[in-house]
């Protein structure tokens, strides 16, 4: 049964969110603010309206975790919400290790040297990336240690440290929300319309693949959830895929967005082989020269815009008493109405 995420433990200690400033960070603060918690912030740069509600920000990089700052951050602290991260489908495997494990494990030594109860980590489920088609996937498949891209390989490592620390003083669990989505989405949705726009989208093998996703309010259900269910030993210490439990043909829905936005649909085609093999020649030439930005195609991105990638919330739903709120249908008309309105 969905919990009444609104009405959950409200601890009257300070409630730590790194990445607090970004899409998903940003709207879990809101709400924790809205249910009346203390919050702290934990980001490169402080967010004044933030800031002007009481948000008590520490302005530190876990590129580089300083250990007084994490030290100050951790302080009073209840529960942590690790949702920063380093993100992206290509660039230095060094970079990402430094942010997504070193900083992890960073904030994790103090987060229990200050006392800290729960800690909620934000993983993602790439970090079972097996190169296969993923349907009705469940939290039994293995952590990937083989992968074309860098953040995968570090969050799955990262993910581990997490759950192995967990213990009846220091609790934790990882939830693994794909592909999250909604108004205000700074990254899915507008690099497909630029790309789009540009002539620049191609549809990956026969385009019949079905992905899920899922919406940011329903992602940060899943947080308040997950920080609640934390007082189960059946459910802390585990790894959760968060989703809308409605997988689409991915190719279908991007034309869907694409129609009612005016656009013009995608039609032109490649074959995975193709874009494989072209993901390769670009990495090599990215790395070489080496190039700034990202490639326009990698082996990692030809993979996940070919391939199924939906997953089983069975877990999620028995556990967390986790029932996405917002569905595709609305959430989609919802985004179609605010892009309307802002072009």
């Amino acid at each position: 049964m969905l919990l009444d995420t609104c009405n959950l433990i409200l601890p009257s200690a300070t409630t730590l969110v790194t990445g607090g400033t970004g899409f998903l960070g940003r709207r879990l603060v809101e709400r924790l603010l809205a249910a009346g918690r203390s919050v702290a912030v934990l980001a490169r740069r402080p967010t004044p309206d933030l800031a002007a509600r009481g948000v008590r920000f520490i302005s530190a990089s876990l590129d580089t975790p300083n250990p007084a700052d994490l030290a100050a951050a951790c302080a009073g602290v209840e529960t942590i919400f690790h949702v920063a991260a380093r993100v992206g489908v290509w660039g230095r495997y060094d970079d990402y290790f430094r942010t997504n494990v070193l900083g992890t494990r960073a904030l994790l030594a103090a987060a229990r040297a200050a006392g800290v109860r729960n800690f909620v980590h934000t993983s993602t489920p790439s970090v079972v990336y097996n190169g296969r088609n993923l349907a009705g996937a469940d939290e039994s498949l293995p952590l990937t240690t083989s992968c074309p891209a860098a953040y995968p390989l570090t969050k799955a490592i990262a993910e581990r440290e997490v759950l192995a620390a967990h213990s009846p003083d220091f609790r934790t669990i990882a939830l693994r929300p794909h592909l999250i989505w909604g108004v205000g989405d700074p990254h899915l949705i507008p690099r497909i319309l630029a790309r789009a726009r540009a002539g620049r989208l191609r549809i990956v093998g026969p385009g019949t693949n079905q992905v899920d996703m899922v919406h940011v309010e329903n992602a940060v259900d899943a947080h308040l959830l997950a920080e609640s269910a934390l007082d189960n030993p059946a459910a802390a210490g585990r790894a959760y895929f968060i989703t809308n439990g409605e997988p689409v043909v991915l190719w279908d829905w991007i034309n869907q967005l694409l129609t009612a936005l005016g656009e013009p649909r995608v039609t032109r085609r490649i074959s995975l082989s193709t874009a494989s093999a072209l993901g390769a020649v670009c990495e090599s030439i990215w790395r070489i020269l080496p190039l700034r930005g990202e490639p326009p195609m990698t082996r990692f991105v030809a993979a996940e815009l070919a391939k199924d990638h939906w997953f089983d919330l069975t877990d999620a739903r028995r556990h967390l008493g986790y029932e996405p709120r917002i569905t595709m249908s609305t959430g989609t008309a919802q985004l179609i109405e605010h892009l309307r309105a802002t072009r």
